[in-house]
Order: structure tokens, then C-alpha cells, then sequence
């Protein structure tokens, strides 16, 4: 059984991921003009645009040390609990986030999955405590 710290971490990887999803994105605008001579170069200069660009450079922090966090909570949590937990409230972080951005987030059919999911996300934390009582 998860307990609640457990599933408060999880809770916050879920929202590190989701909620900096957006802002990488927006962070990595203007990468396609930069131009170099051959592959290598390229890299090396598209590299050099994202670890100086601050608006990319913090959100991916944030994004790694939440995996940082998933890492260290999978040794004591129930992986097909924790997989489920996560990965399904990242997308719904990144919807809310998008949408307070400004992004489109596409109507009603986005309320309705993030609704199922949040119905189905509760069906088995419930079946996993109901099965561990």
C-alpha cells in the first residue's frame, strides 16, 4: 500500500513533469534558426542555445529533478501504482498548464479525458487500498 508520503511524491513528480512540459516548449522557441556548418556543429550550437537560454534551462531542471524525485520513490512504492499515478497526472499538469499559457487545449473532448482520467486514476488507488486492507 502507498502510503501518503508516497503518494505525495508522486503527486509532485507528476507536476514537475506536467507543469514544466509547457515551458520547455516555449523555452526551445527559436532553436530552428540556428544554423551551423555540418551535423556536429549543429549539435553543438543548438546545445549551446538551450543551456544559455534561461527559459529553457530552469524548466528542465525543475523537469530532471522531479525524475530525480520518481527515482528515489520507486524503490518503496508499488511500480504499477506508481507508473499509473504519475505518467497519467503529468498529462493532466501539462493540460492546466497549457491552458493557463494560453495554449489551446482543445475543448471539450480535453475536460472530458482529463475527467475520465481522474475517474480512473481514483478506481485504482481505491482498488489498491481496498486490496491491501
Amino acid at each position: 500500500m502507498a502510503t501518503v508520503l508516497e503518494t505525495s511524491c508522486l503527486i509532485l513528480v507528476a507536476l514537475l513533469w506536467g507543469a514544466t512540459n509547457p515551458f520547455l516548449k516555449k523555452g526551445t522557441e527559436g532553436i530552428e534558426k540556428v544554423k551551423s556548418g555540418n551535423f556536429v556543429t549543429q549539435l553543438f550550437a543548438e546545445m549551446k542555445f538551450l543551456i544559455l537560454n534561461y527559459k529553457y534551462l530552469i524548466p528542465f531542471l525543475l523537469n530532471q529533478s522531479g525524475s530525480l524525485l520518481y527515482y528515489f520513490t520507486l524503490a518503496s512504492t508499488d511500480l504499477s501504482l506508481a507508473v499509473l499515478l504519475s505518467n497519467s497526472l503529468t498529462f493532466l499538469f501539462t493540460l492546466l498548464t497549457g491552458k493557463l499559457l494560453g495554449e489551446d487545449i482543445g475543448g471539450k473532448q480535453a475536460i472530458t479525458g482529463m475527467l475520465l482520467t481522474l475517474m480512473g486514476i481514483t478506481l485504482c488507488v481505491a482498488s489498491n487500498i481496498s486490496m491491501e486492507t
